[in-house]
């Protein structure tokens, strides 16, 4: 009944070591999430909170290593705590009472950069006051700056951050709302194959069916080979059928025209990424020469199946339709390559199990390097022929 990890507001607290990201962290869930000492260094991996910070809703907290991490080591812990920058929708900046160093001004500028919303915490004012210089500089490059002191904080903090966010930070997860009106009937067709979790469906699937319920919507679910009887038990023809991009051309030839017809990965290419950035990669699927490099990348981690959609389908779908040979990568997690230069289209997964921010951070810098990106709901529509369909329901 709650909100996925990958739905989740999150939060990342960022700042040098023993600036005390640690206690604010601690501060603010009412539990030890991390370990606090004077000893400075004492987070060396990302601690990652979900909970539910009311009023705001439910978020996932991230407790980083300091940014000014030394030696071999630090320097990896470093790295761990900046790729961790790339999934933060709000960044908390915890500062000391010491001067701020280059190392902590050059970090707020890069977070101002990547265009993120910034919180400066001012901790540790029971040993003195920062500068007024350092102060006026937080104040100018932050979105809001508090004082860590006294019993109120955690009521501060929360006030501070519903001031600061944005609204479509705060109402996003809009799966099909807008499409589907409460009363009217979504049909979603969800194979049971090898992909298909034993006892379980999908988080992708789980999110559209809740998303029906909370707006008072019908939902009908079957598999691929009962949705002609599904379309015919109905008395009024469904305003939509949302399939398993894997089953779009046996669906497609089945659900009639004058019906929509989409995917729950197309839909969250919209819920978790840029859509008309995703459509622009997807028509240069046709500009693809022999021996292109193309990434595929997957949100989650997982052992490959024999007929894995990223590794297996898609690869042969692309062969198939541009009658070229193509080389795959992969990449899973959060991993990103820094040299994506080399590849000639990007395919990103659903991205079920990440934050949008990750996937329009991973956006921007195909765009910067003029590298198109599209995603897997799309890239199969393309390939099976029925693009224009599947996107009709999102371009209103």
């Amino acid at each position: 009944m709650k909100e996925t990890k990958g739905i989740r507001l999150h939060i990342g607290f960022f700042g040098q070591r023993n600036a005390g990201k640690s206690t604010v962290v601690n501060n603010i869930i009412g539990q030890e999430l991390s370990i606090v000492s004077s000893k400075k260094g004492t987070t060396t991996d990302v601690n990652e909170k979900a909970m539910e910070l009311l009023p705001i809703g439910p978020v996932v907290l991230l407790d980083t290593a300091g940014i000014d991490d030394v030696g071999e080591v630090g320097k990896l812990r470093v790295k761990s705590a900046l790729k961790a920058l790339n999934r933060c929708d709000v960044v908390v900046f915890v500062k000391d009472n010491n001067p701020l160093s280059d190392i902590e001004k050059n970090f707020i500028k890069d977070v101002k950069e990547k265009k993120l919303v910034l919180l400066s915490v001012i901790n540790k004012t029971d040993l003195g006051e920062i500068s007024k210089q350092d102060f006026e500089f937080l104040k100018n490059l932050s979105d809001g700056v508090i004082k860590r002191e006294g019993n109120n904080f955690v009521k501060d903090f929360k006030d501070a951050l519903i001031k600061i966010l944005p609204e479509n930070i705060i109402n996003q997860g809009l799966i099909l709302s807008d499409i589907i009106k409460p009363d009217e009937t979504c049909i979603l067709v969800i194979p049971i194959d090898k992909e298909a979790p034993k006892g379980r469906i999908i988080l992708p699937q789980v999110n559209v069916i809740r998303e029906l319920l909370d707006n008072n919507s019908l939902s009908l679910v079957c598999t691929p080979d009962k949705l002609d009887l599904a379309i015919k038990s109905l008395k009024t023809p469904p305003k939509l059928v949302v399939c398993d991009s894997q089953a779009f051309k046996k669906v497609s030839e089945i659900v009639p025209e004058e019906i929509m017809l989409t995917s729950f990965s197309i839909l969250f290419a919209r819920l978790k990424g840029d859509f008309n950035s995703f459509l622009y990669g997807c028509q240069k699927i046709d500009n693809l020469n022999e021996n292109d490099k193309i990434l595929i990348l997957e949100s989650c981690s997982h052992h490959p199946i024999e007929d894995d959609i990223g590794r297996v389908k898609i690869p042969n779908l692309l062969k198939k339709y541009t009658k070229k040979n193509l080389i795959f990568e992969h990449y899973s997690g959060h991993d990103f390559p820094s040299d994506i230069e080399k590849y000639s289209l990007i395919i990103h997964c659903g991205a079920c199990m990440t934050t949008r921010r990750e996937v329009l951070n991973r956006i921007e810098i195909s765009k910067s390097k003029n590298v198109p990106i599209t995603n897997y709901g799309m890239t199969i529509a393309k390939c099976t022929g029925i693009l224009e369909r599947s996107i009709k329901p999102l371009c209103f």
